[in-house]
């Protein structure tokens, strides 16, 4: 892709000055050191707030405090090491204390609310007053519909940015398990086709935003996530009418990823055969590297459950096991018994290099 035809990323008054966003990651894995690096190198980088305030000592007897502290915490630091860039925090709609989250990111300072594991209609009421940026994520036009009609009927408002996540995403996932039965099938015809259907699905998104857009004499930008890893992926997503992209499994085998050194390792030595579609007690699918642990809970065994609180929806009797458990053993370097969320081009991935270097592999190099 030429310099040249590389736009800024424009979400009203908000500038980045490459068209791309470092997806939210947790638990742990894109706080203040990987968003901060990516949003001083010119793109938009992400805090997760997924049990953020895990690494704090007052973690376990408190959770919620010590999580909204930490939401604090590492948006102040990004913000530091940004040096003037856009910091945003992923949000999960299926948190427990959801306004919470938003509050204490809000009040923190934090410039764009990405939100989705769900959808989030009282958000535009929780930012009033704000000039904070909010953002849904998708991946349908169905739910790109709905929640334009709801906030345009509800709020008054549409968003200021949409995110599509498409089925290579990584982490948890907008489809049915059926809609991603090729994956896994290993069906890689069957593949292909739906990666060429869902072309369409993004021109059809875009087509709803420009119209919510044009009632609110606004534009809605549309940022396109999953698989893109490219320059060629890139110009493709460009050219569909998107007005940037997202990725994030490429940015956690960087030196700034706030991981641990054996996360990032399992990243490196993944294979294509390793990349599974998880069940998760979110209530959605989602994707990983199989691993011990992930045969162990195929297997049918439960570990005990201390449960901290962290979903709306999730009973820890019937649970096969505790996302925030696994997911913090994972990021603190137990990768074997623990939960590492993947994109599903994770075995392109062949060392540990930079968020710069990472960029300029996605946008092209003459653009960094």
């Amino acid at each position: 892709m030429k310099s040249e035809q590389m736009k800024p990323l424009k979400i009203g008054k908000l500038t980045a000055r490459l068209p791309i966003i470092q997806g939210g990651m947790g638990v742990g894995v894109s706080l203040s050191s990987l968003a901060g690096a990516v949003a001083a190198a010119g793109g938009i980088g992400v805090i997760s707030t997924a049990q953020i305030g895990f690494y704090r000592p007052d973690f376990e007897m408190n959770p919620l405090e010590a999580n909204l502290k930490a939401v604090k915490e590492q948006i102040i630091l990004a913000k530091e090491k940004a040096k003037g860039g856009v910091i945003g925090v992923n949000i999960m709609v299926a948190t427990r204390n959801y306004k919470e989250y938003v509050m204490a990111a809000v009040r923190a300072g934090v410039d764009l609310i990405i939100s989705g594991a769900g959808l989030p209609k009282n958000l535009p009421e929780y930012v009033r007053g704000y000039a904070v940026k909010i953002a849904p994520i998708v991946s349908s036009e169905k739910a790109a519909k709905v929640i334009c009609r709801l906030w345009d009927r509800n709020h008054h408002c549409v968003p200021d940015m949409v995110v599509v996540e498409g089925p290579l995403a990584g982490g948890h996932l907008g489809f049915s398990e059926k809609e991603l039965s090729p994956f896994m099938e290993n069906n890689s015809d069957g593949i292909s086709q739906m990666m060429a259907d869902y072309d369409g699905e993004i021109r059809r998104i875009i087509r709803v935003c420009r119209e919510y857009g044009e009632k609110y004499e606004k534009e809605i930008p549309v940022v396109v996530a999953g698989g893109i890893d490219t320059p060629e992926k890139t110009e493709h997503a460009l050219s569909l009418g998107a007005s940037g992209i997202q990725a994030a499994t490429p940015f956690v085998a960087t030196e700034e990823c706030d991981a641990h050194s054996n996360f990032k390792e399992a990243y490196v030595k993944a294979k294509k055969e390793d990349v599974v579609i998880l069940k998760s007690p979110v209530g959605m699918p989602g994707r990983g590297i199989k691993n011990a642990f992930l045969e162990k809970v195929a297997r049918g065994k439960r570990d005990k459950i201390h449960c901290k609180q962290c979903l709306e929806n999730c009973n820890p009797a019937t649970i096969p096991y505790c996302i925030t458990d696994a997911l913090i053993r994972a990021v603190k370097g137990d990768v074997e018994n623990g939960l590492v969320f993947c994109g599903a081009n994770v075995d392109k991935i062949r060392k540990i290099s930079t968020v710069r270097e990472v960029i300029g592999n996605i946008l092209g190099k003459e653009n960094i």
